[in-house]
């Protein structure tokens, strides 16, 4: 027999202030960094290192006591600036932070000495959710270690030109290019990952990309795409400018997944370079993709290569309408859903395109109708 209404009224009120009472709550807007979400995840389980991982000190993992607080701030320092570790930097908001999670947790999973690998997050120094950003990571990953440093809006927001994408306009997109300045002078070698991807191999594999003699940076290149299509027809038609690529092999290559050899630079100052392409760019429009044209600009043609398995990229569509996509040909490695369409939000809307199936068994987040055991 249905229940009486008074009583389903009852209910689902008693259901609603529990919800509100268990639920970690994010405040995230139209900005990355105060946008209002409430979202729940996980805790995923620990992995452990192979019998054949070297070990970094991590006080995390030390059971005994310590002496001393300068001590322990000690141990941290020695893990953020381990020579044995992987270091992985990657961006951190709200807007994001699922697809954050499902990364960090797909990097652990498949790595072979994921103890051993430290992770970098960049979130917004404006943010008002900083220590709920904090607190969401160290909830789902106890054992993780990990730094947030807060990187200033201001530093890039008077050089950003409007993109053909609002998302791409953010400040905090623009922070890979600030990576040697926010990291410790301790960190030498960095993989920096975009948040909207999952790894399923050994990122170890990845950090380890011979950089050669002289280049700053890896990643895979492609060089059957229509390099011209990345820079505009003023760009193009001034010979000081289209000059730039003269003695160079230059080839696209996507920014969400890049090694860098933090120590060649900030020896090469490649930051002031980036900055110098952006304040250019706001006197005379000579591109229309937010972050990527700069690095284009300053590293394509001398960059090291990496096999495409490591960024099958794409798979959120285009800029525009971001429609499904196949794989690209190939062994695959990593999964990077670059474009418009992300895989959380299509799965949510129940029209996932076939590839999101892929990310789902990497997302944390909590049903929305779930209670804690």
């Amino acid at each position: 027999m249905p229940w009486p209404l008074p009583k389903i009224f009852l209910v689902l009120s008693l259901y609603i202030l529990i919800l509100a009472a268990t639920a970690t709550t994010i405040v995230v807007s139209a900005d990355p960094a105060t946008i209002p979400i409430s979202q729940q995840f996980k805790e995923a389980p620990k992995f452990y290192n192979s019998l054949e991982c070297p070990s970094i000190t991590d006080a995390r993992d030390n059971d005994a006591e310590h002496e001393n607080e300068n001590e322990e701030n000690d141990d941290d320092d020695r893990v953020l600036c381990s020579e044995n570790a992987v270091h992985v930097a990657m961006t951190l908001d709200a807007a994001y932070i699922r697809g954050s999670m499902a990364a960090v947790l797909s990097v652990l999973q498949h790595s072979s000495c994921p103890q051993n690998t430290v992770f970098h997050f960049v979130a917004s120094a404006t943010a008002a959710n900083a220590s709920l950003l904090r607190a969401t990571i160290a909830g789902s990953f106890p054992y993780l270690n990990f730094e947030i440093y807060p990187f200033q809006d201001s530093a890039v927001a008077g050089l950003i030109s409007t993109s053909i994408r609002s998302a791409l306009d953010c400040p905090l997109n623009y922070a890979r290019s600030y990576l040697a300045d926010l990291l410790p002078p301790c960190v030498k070698k960095v993989v920096y990952l975009d948040s909207d991807l999952v790894l399923v191999d050994d990122i170890a594999k990845l950090a380890a990309t011979p950089l050669g003699d002289n280049s700053v940076l890896a990643a895979p290149e492609y060089c059957n795409a229509n390099f011209t299509f990345y820079f505009t027809p003023s760009f193009w038609s001034n010979p000081s400018l289209s000059l730039t690529f003269a003695n160079r092999k230059a080839c696209y290559f996507n920014t969400g997944v890049m090694v860098i050899d933090l120590e060649r630079w900030r020896a090469g100052d490649y930051t002031t370079k980036i900055e110098e392409w952006m304040e250019l760019q706001k006197r005379m429009r000579i591109y229309e993709l937010g972050s990527l044209p700069p690095f284009l600009l300053v590293f394509a043609g001398n960059i090291a290569p990496v096999d495409h398995r490591w960024n099958q990229h794409g798979l959120g569509g285009d800029n525009y309408r971001g429609l499904c996509r196949d794989l690209h040909p190939g062994p695959v490695s990593l999964l990077h859903w670059s474009g418009k369409g992300k895989p959380w939000a299509r799965l949510d809307a129940s029209r996932p395109c076939p590839l999101d199936a892929l990310w789902a068994p990497y997302d944390l987040l909590k049903p929305p109708f779930s209670f804690d055991s």
